[in-house]
């Protein structure tokens, strides 16, 4: 193979990627994953070791992006629904990263499997029951709130590291759902969570001699980062003359039967 034809495929799979999750406003890591996979051939665990390094760049570069919209006091302020989800994402990303790095390929693959199925559900609900748009606090402040937030943030820093994603479609609903942010805020706040749960995710992969992955694919990180930073810039300047809503349903189809074929058929 030529030594750009990786690099190329990698631009163009991470710009298609990139562009329609700046258009849903999602990372797309969620969809990076299978094309890693089935697509690039590299082996789950390393996958995902190079999904959660472009998940770093990509995520900083949108919080970094959104202070444009949100200022930094107004995201500070929103400090102890940061910290209450933080004591659990932490936790459950650190955990989870050492289980993925012992446990057999053919099981990562199974729950793999599983989790991004179950991403797809939750893509779908977000639309059709408006998940985004309830108005207040489901749980007013006290102890009980921080209990359930711990918990969700335990199951998302999860999610993250099992899938290498930052687990926006996870946390936003979990924001406006449980703190009665407004959804652009949450938004915002989603990526200010994020960041040091995938950080501790990936300091813990570190201990992976699957991490050389990021070495060895140097040329095929660097075009599809590439690739997904310019296709976020231009999905999210097409938000205006595209509705996303039909678009999120069709995109979560495509994870269910991406997903079936990517990880259900290596696992058989």
């Amino acid at each position: 193979m030529h030594p750009l034809k990786r690099p190329i495929k990698g631009f163009i799979a991470g710009g298609l990627i990139g562009g329609l999750g700046g258009l849903i406003g999602l990372g797309g890591a969620e969809f990076r994953l299978p094309v890693l996979k089935g697509i690039f051939g590299l082996p789950t665990l390393e996958a995902i070791i190079f999904n959660k390094a472009m998940s770093l760049v990509v995520v900083a570069t949108a919080l970094l992006a959104r202070s444009y919209h949100i200022e930094w006091a107004t995201l500070g302020a929103q400090w102890p629904i940061a910290l209450n989800l933080l004591l659990g994402s932490l936790v459950g990303a650190w955990f989870a990263a050492g289980v993925a790095m012992k446990i057999r390929a053919v099981t990562l693959d199974k729950i793999v499997f599983f989790l991004l199925i179950g991403l797809a559900l939750v893509m779908i609900a977000e639309q059709f029951f408006k998940l985004h748009w309830l108005g207040g606090a489901l749980v007013p402040e006290g102890p009980v709130r921080w209990i359930i937030g711990i918990i969700a943030g335990l199951i998302i820093g999860i999610v993250a590291a099992v899938l290498g994603v930052a687990g926006g479609e996870l946390l936003i609903p979990t924001i406006t759902i449980l703190y009665g942010l407004d959804i652009k805020l949450a938004g915002s706040l989603s990526l200010a969570i994020s960041l040091p749960t995938m950080l501790v995710g990936f300091a813990r992969y570190t201990q992976s001699g699957s991490f050389s992955v990021l070495q060895r694919e140097k040329p095929l990180f660097i075009g599809m980062t590439a690739g997904s930073l310019i296709g976020a810039i231009l999905g999210g300047l097409a938000l205006g003359f595209i509705a996303p809503d039909w678009l999120i349903i069709a995109l979560a189809a495509i994870l269910l039967i991406s997903a079936y074929k990517t990880f259900q058929h290596s696992r058989a």
